[in-house]
């Protein structure tokens, strides 16, 4: 596709674009909507792109929605989720499209050397795996919600929802009404984690179980070690700070099952077993922090990613040799990949501290009349930066410019940073001419 308009990058924003914009109109449809007050167009956009890029935040409640309705919201999830690497794919599979290098290089670059990444291969792969992962979530909370009218429906829409990391929930007060249900929170931990682990884990770490491979990809072990550890400190820190307070009224175990859901869902499928802005100021904070962190590279999760943090832990710790390289556990990690990782870590927080800036200046007015405080306006970034959902309740509450600042956010974490981290095509110069050191002083 080298000198084409149709570059990665604008396949990857207009498939997006094409399918919030799409969505939006249908939603804004009489049909869509059964609420008491109507439903202007902005909050069918605002829908439209929190469903696209997997978030959850939500203007209005996703029960006033018809059933058609909430079948346009489902079908948005599961194309969002499956997204960026999936539908590029389908892209160079249709006729007429040529499998460049720059495309293969392009589709690698989700994928560890060595696995597999033909094009059909990883379509039929990820499309086999998905559906029926959904399908098994599906069948075990219908067995929880056969009494309900619609359970089909419910427990269909909530398992796309929580494998897609999307947040979004059929019921008003989200899953607050199950949160002493374990097989309903156990369903969708599980399928939150794996919908969070990406294919490439989730294929990898299948085939070292039956032995088609002798062990996994150092990759792998990553993004298994860093989820493995956010979930088990987060869940001990919320069940500490939490069980006297937000888990008061439950069993030690439902306390402990409901510290694992809270300390899971941040990243970053945004269900809620109670209520987000009755949670400690300290639990506020490191939820925060999860959503900012994320899942793993490649999968329905947003955020900066597990292995990014981890690059970036080891470069304030550890440090770098003289080759900007790091060493640990028998490998080497190269100057260019820790580049990267420094690279997404100063985009995200470029992308935001802008956002921040921009809501807090749109949402002026819910501050000074006491609605909502500062802590309140970070919290609601980072979970559209995340495409995480969890809000402390100020997303009803916004502004119209409010909401197109948080419109724009989901949309740059879903896309922004891929987007932004795939090269152009292009030549590649060699400097004949080199410039002198420019030397900067530090600290």
């Amino acid at each position: 596709m080298k000198g084409s308009l149709f570059t990665d990058k604008t396949l990857l924003l207009g498939y997006f674009i094409i399918i919030i914009l799409t969505g939006s109109l249908l939603l804004s449809l009489p049909i869509s909507w059964e609420g008491s007050e109507p439903l202007g167009y902005l909050d069918a956009l605002f829908t439209a792109t929190s469903a696209a890029c997997v978030t959850g935040l939500i203007t209005v409640d996703t029960a006033s929605y018809s059933i058609f309705g909430q079948t346009v919201i489902l079908l948005l999830i599961q194309m969002g989720g499956l997204g960026i690497l999936t539908f590029s794919t389908l892209f160079l599979l249709m006729p007429g499209n040529r499998f460049s290098f720059h495309n293969r290089k392009l589709i690698k670059e989700y994928y560890v050397e060595s696995l597999e990444y033909e094009p059909a291969t990883i379509l039929k792969k990820i499309l086999l795996l998905t559906f029926s992962i959904e399908a098994i979530g599906m069948l075990l909370l219908f067995t929880q919600f056969r009494t309900l009218e619609k359970s089909f429906f419910s427990a269909l829409f909530h398992a796309v929802s929580a494998f897609c990391n999307a947040g979004f929930s059929t019921f008003s007060d989200s899953l607050e009404g199950w949160n002493r249900n374990p097989v309903v929170l156990s369903v969708i931990i599980g399928l939150i984690i794996a919908g969070g682990l990406s294919f490439t884990v989730i294929t990898d770490t299948f085939a070292r179980a039956v032995g088609r491979r002798r062990k996994i990809s150092f990759h792998s072990k990553i993004v298994l070690i860093m989820t493995f550890s956010l979930i088990t400190l987060g869940t001990l820190f919320f069940f500490i700070l939490e069980r006297n307070h937000a888990f008061q009224n439950m069993s030690a175990p439902q306390a402990a099952l409901n510290s694992m859901f809270l300390s899971v869902t941040p990243r970053t499928a945004g269900f809620n077993t109670v209520s987000t802005a009755g949670l400690h100021l300290n639990s506020k904070t490191l939820v925060t922090l999860l959503m900012y962190i994320g899942g793993a590279p490649g999968s329905t999760a947003g955020g900066i990613k597990v292995t990014t943090f981890f690059l970036i832990i080891l470069i304030v710790l550890k440090g770098v040799d003289g080759k900007g390289e790091i060493r640990i556990a028998g490998k080497k990690i190269g100057a260019k990949t820790l580049s990267h990782a420094n690279m997404f870590m100063l985009k995200a927080l470029f992308l935001v501290s802008a956002a921040i800036i921009a809501l807090s200046i749109t949402e002026g007015t819910l501050v000074a009349g006491g609605k909502a405080c500062y802590m309140d306006i970070i919290f609601e970034t980072v979970s559209a930066f995340g495409t995480v959902g969890l809000s402390l309740g100020i997303t009803p509450l916004l502004s119209n410019a409010g909401k197109i600042v948080i419109i724009c956010t989901m949309f740059a974490g879903r896309v922004g940073l891929v987007f932004m981290a795939i090269p152009f095509p292009g030549k590649r110069l060699d400097h004949l001419v080199d410039y002198p050191h420019g030397e900067v002083l530090i600290g």
